[in-house]
């Protein structure tokens, strides 16, 4: 079957990224081709730039998945990105990948974007092969926010610095993490805020330290609840490794070995070492007090 290839990383499925997965999917249904996205692992900037190192995904590869078919896609391919790879030329690199195995009625890419060795594969290039082998070629104009692109490097900026807030009208949606219960050491319940603590189901960004009010739920509940979390090392006991704590408001049951979703909502403030144990069980009433105001009693909009 023919098909609308949309290009890209697409690590985050933000906003723009959704403009360009909608404009494929309108070419699939319009031609009665299917959409495919072709997405990349791992990302080229780690394989190709010496001063990139491995990073984390903003989305793990079965939540990317998930939300491109959620979107309209018929499938994801993920190529292996290699040095051999980047350095075909746009013409093999087209008639290897996007001719031999999907029959491309249009490629649907970013404006900016190249393939191919020096990356000569750039929208006019790929329009002239297009031209040749009976697909277009489709640029999609980047999306701005705020006086900027909406990209996944300024998603990745804006969670490192806890704007959870500003990251989530990036993306069109709060950013999440899941991860099982884990047994803890109790700290917080001698302290009359027991928390869950998280081991992440997969390696993905995290935002930076501090605390934040999240709205979180266990798998098979529907319903969210507001929860104050705290992403760091406990200062205040010493700590030296980063941890992910939730503590749900209100929750009286026993989480252990269960799988929690999470939601950030907004950042509360920093993380802080506290003097004594007086002084941090304030701090934590205050974050629970405005974890409350802030997001109230009913469900995330």
């Amino acid at each position: 079957m023919s098909a609308a290839v949309a290009v890209g990383v697409f690590d985050g499925v933000h906003l723009g990224h959704q403009r360009i997965l909608e404009r494929a999917v309108g070419i699939a249904r319009a031609r009665r081709a299917s959409c495919v996205v072709l997405s990349f692992d791992p990302h080229p900037d780690v394989v190709l730039s010496p001063r990139f190192e491995a990073m984390a995904p903003l989305t793990p590869l079965p939540e990317k998945r998930e939300r491109l078919e959620a979107l309209g896609a018929s499938a994801l391919e993920v190529l292996p990105f290699t040095r051999e790879l980047a350095s075909l030329a746009p013409e093999e690199f087209v008639d290897r990948v996007l001719v031999a195995r999907h029959r491309p009625v249009a490629l649907v890419v970013g404006e900016n974007f190249a393939l191919g060795r020096e990356r000569a594969g750039n929208v006019q290039r790929l329009r002239e092969i297009g031209a040749a082998r009976g697909f277009d070629v489709v640029p999609v104009p980047l999306l701005e926010l705020d006086g900027a692109p909406v990209s996944s490097t300024r998603i990745r900026a804006l969670l490192a610095e806890g704007r959870v807030a500003e990251a989530a009208r990036l993306l069109g949606r709060r950013y999440g993490l899941s991860g099982t219960v884990v047994r803890g050491d109790a700290i917080g319940r001698t302290l009359g805020y027991p928390t869950a603590n998280l081991r992440l189901h997969e390696e993905r960004v995290v935002p930076g330290d501090g605390i934040y009010a999240v709205w979180a739920r266990s798998a098979g509940e529907k319903e969210w609840r507001a929860a104050a979390m705290s992403v760091g090392i406990r200062p205040t006991f010493g700590g030296q490794v980063r941890t992910l704590e939730v503590h749900v408001i209100g929750w009286s049951g026993d989480l252990l070995g269960a799988s929690v979703e999470v939601e950030f909502a907004e950042w509360l403030r920093p993380e802080r070492r506290f003097e004594t144990r007086e002084a941090l069980m304030a701090a934590m009433d205050d974050d629970v007090s405005e974890t409350r105001r802030r997001l109230g009693s009913g469900q995330p909009a």
